[in-house]
């Protein structure tokens, strides 16, 4: 790891710290007026180029509504730790995805379903299509016109 880099798990915690944010609907000013400091620093943050200390983690988790240890679980309820560089990066893609806009949308319509059964069988259904070959139907319907199928 280069000097300069963040550290992964500075860049995870980080992460969390926005997807919580980003999950109730607070700004980085807001956070930052919580917290008496800049929202460039909330960015800094977010980013992990800044580590978060330990009272101002626990100040973070207050505003957010969380228990500090949030910040630190993965997805898959595990701490995050040590983990393997293909582990940490995939670990990133998917905090980043849960944050984005479109993470968190589709997630809080998730969310209202309340059918167990339904909801499995959504996930299966986009892991189906996930696993799918492009077509030409699914590009007309995302607004791309192909006159032949695509081959992986």
């Amino acid at each position: 790891m280069n000097k300069k880099d963040p550290n992964p798990i500075d860049t995870f915690v980080g992460s969390r710290v926005r997807m919580r944010r980003l999950m109730v609907g607070l700004s980085q000013e807001k956070l930052a007026d919580g917290l008496g400091i800049t929202f460039q620093q909330v960015q800094k943050y977010e980013k992990g180029t800044n580590r978060i200390g330990a009272s101002r983690l626990q100040a973070i988790a207050d505003i957010l509504g969380v228990h500090p240890s949030f910040f630190f679980q993965r997805e898959d309820d595990k701490p995050a730790g040590r983990d393997s560089a293909g582990d940490m990066h995939e670990s990133n893609e998917i905090s980043s995805f849960v944050a984005s806009k479109e993470g968190i949308a589709l997630n809080r319509a998730f969310l209202k379903i309340a059918d167990p059964v339904l909801r499995k069988k959504i996930i299966s259904l986009v892991a189906a299509m996930a696993q799918a070959p492009e077509t030409e139907s699914t590009s007309v319907a995302s607004g791309v016109r192909r006159t032949e199928p695509l081959h992986g």
